[in-house]
C-alpha cells in the first residue's frame, strides 16, 4: 500500500509511475488527494477543539482550588457542547478515513525506475540466457505423454479424486517431486535461508497483508464456513510471520524458506498452454522471503535471482531471466524478474519462478517496521522469489533429459532420488 504523504507529495511521480504499469484508474490519485485534505481539515478541527477542552479542564480545576464553584460550573457547562462537537468531529475522521483507507488499497506499487512500459508478456525485457536447448532424439514426446508412457503421474485419476488440475503423482514420479522439494531447502538453508513450516489457510488479515486481498480474491480458494483462504503461495503466511512487527536493525536481513502445498483457482485459463503440468490448481513449492533494510533491498533482489538460476544451472536447465514490464507485474511489486526455462518438446519457455521486491507496499499493509539506532521507526522493505516452483520444473526435467534408456535424472538430484533414471 503506498502512503498518502508520499502520494499527496509526489503527484506527478505516482502518476508516471501508475502509467507504465497500465493502471486504469489514475483518476484514483486526485480522489485520494482531496480526500487526504478533507481529513487533515478534519484533524485539524479535531486538535484544535481538544486543546480548547484541555485548557477549559485546566481552567475547570484551578477554579475549583480557589473556591470559585459556581464559576466552575458555568464553564462546565460551556464545555458540554464542545463534547458533542468533537464526537460529531471523531465520527467524520473515521468517515473520511474509511473512505481514504478504501481508495489507496486500489494503487498498485509504482514500478523501478528499471521497469519498463509494456502491457503484456511480449514487452517483459530478456537481460539473461543461460545454456542451450536440449537436442532431443526424433520422436520426442511432450511431458504429458512421457507421464502416461512411465505410469508417473495421472491426471484422470486426479480429475476423479477432485477435478481438473490436481494430478495424483506415482512411484519415481512422487519421489522425483519430494527430491526436488528436498533439494531445494537444502540448498536454502545453506544460504542461510531458515526453513519454516507454516499454516496452510490463512485469515483475511494475512491476506490483505501481502496484497492477495483485495486484488486476488477470485483467484483464491475461500473457506467460507471459517472465512480462511487456501494459500496461493508460501510468500503469504511467511511475511505475515511478522505484521505488527517492530524489528531492531542489527536483525535485518531477515532470511525464511519454506515448503508448501499452494492452491490457486486460476479461473479462466484454458487452451493448449496450460496441458498437462503447465497449469494446476495444486502443486508444490519452495519459496524464500527476505526481509531487508530499505538501502540493500535492490542488491538483494540481485542475490535473490542469482541464487534461483544457481538452482536451475544444477538441474542444467537452459533457461533466461526476464525483468517484467510494468504491465505485466504483480499488482504488489516494484520490480519483478522471471524465470522461464526451454522446454525442448513443447518448443516454449516456462515460467519457474519470480523473484520480487515489493519496497514498503507490503510492508506498509503488514506495519512491519524496524528501528535503527538513532531509535527513528521506519517500513522495512519485503522481497520473495520461487525457488522454485516444481510443476514446470518436472516437466522440463522430464522432456529434455528422454532418451532411448528412459528418462535421465540430472546428476545433482540422484543423490535424492536414489535412482539416475525413470524407466
Amino acid at each position: 500500500m503506498l502512503q498518502v504523504n508520499y502520494i499527496r507529495e509526489n503527484r506527478e511521480k505516482v502518476l508516471e509511475g501508475l502509467s507504465v504499469r497500465n493502471f486504469k484508474h489514475p483518476e484514483l490519485v486526485d480522489e485520494i488527494i482531496k480526500i487526504d485534505e478533507e481529513r487533515r481539515q478534519v484533524q485539524t478541527s479535531l486538535d484544535n477543539l481538544s486543546a480548547v477542552a484541555n485548557a477549559a479542564a485546566k481552567q475547570i480545576g484551578e477554579l475549583m482550588r480557589s473556591g470559585k464553584k459556581e464559576e466552575a460550573e458555568v464553564l462546565k457547562a460551556e464545555t458540554t457542547s464542545n463534547k458533542e462537537e468533537h464526537k460529531n468531529l471523531s465520527d467524520q475522521l473515521t468517515e473520511v478515513e474509511d473512505a481514504l483507507y478504501g481508495l489507496i488499497v486500489q494503487l498498485p506499487n509504482l514500478p523501478h525506475h528499471l521497469v519498463k512500459p509494456g502491457s503484456v508478456a511480449e514487452d517483459n525485457e530478456v537481460v539473461y540466457e543461460h545454456g542451450n536447448p536440449a537436442d532431443l532424439p526424433e520422436g520426442a514426446l511432450p511431458h504429458w505423454e512421457l507421464t502416461a508412457k512411465y505410469d508417473i503421474i495421472d491426471f484422470e485419476l486426479g480429475t476423479k479424486i477432485t477435478g481438473a488440475g490436481f494430478p495424483v503423482y506415482k512411484g519415481k514420479g512422487a519421489r522425483l517431486q519430494r527430491a526436488l522439494i528436498n533439494f531445494f531447502l537444502d540448498h536454502a538453508t545453506e544460504k542461510g535461508y531458515r526453513e519454516m513450516q507454516v499454516p496452510h489457510l490463512v485469515n483475511e488479515a494475512s491476506g490483505f497483508g501481502t496484497g492477495q486481498l483485495p486484488d486476488k480474491e477470485g483467484q483464491m480458494y475461500h473457506a467460507g464456513v471459517d472465512n480462511l483462504y487456501l494459500i496461493p503461495t508460501a510468500e503469504v503466511p511467511v511475511t505475515n510471520l511478522y505484521r505488527d512487527v517492530i524489528l531492531k536493525e542489527e536483525e535485518l536481513p531477515i532470511k525464511n524458506t519454506a515448503y508448501t502445498p499452494c492452491f490457486r483457482r486460476e479461473a479462466g485459463s484454458y487452451g493448449a498452454h496450460v496441458r498437462g503440468l503447465n497449469r494446476l490448481h495444486q502443486f508444490d513449492k519452495v519459496e524464500i522471503v527476505q526481509v531487508v533494510h530499505p538501502d540493500k533491498s535492490y542488491d538483494v533482489l540481485e542475490d535473490m535471482s542469482a541464487y534461483v538460476q544457481s538452482l536451475l544451472q544444477e538441474l542444467g536447465l537452459h533457461y533466461r531471466v526476464l525483468r517484467l514490464c510494468g504491465g505485466d507485474m504483480g499488482f504488489t511489486s516494484a520490480m519483478t524478474y522471471d524465470m522461464e526455462v526451454w522446454s525442448a518438446a513443447q518448443q516454449r519457455w516456462l515460467e519457474v519462478s519470480s523473484v520480487s521486491n515489493f519496497e514498503t507496499y507490503q510492508s506498509n499493509r503488514l506495519k512491519l517496521r524496524f528501528k535503527g539506532a538513532s531509535g527513528k521507526t521506519q517500513l522495512a522493505h519485503t522481497l520473495n522469489g520461487s525457488a522454485l516452483a516444481l510443476p514446470r520444473i518436472v516437466a522440463a526435467i522430464l522432456e529434455n533429459n528422454q532418451t532411448e534408456k528412459g528418462i535421465k535424472i540430472p546428476e545433482a538430484l540422484v543423490k535424492y532420488t536414489g535412482f539416475e533414471y525413470i524407466d
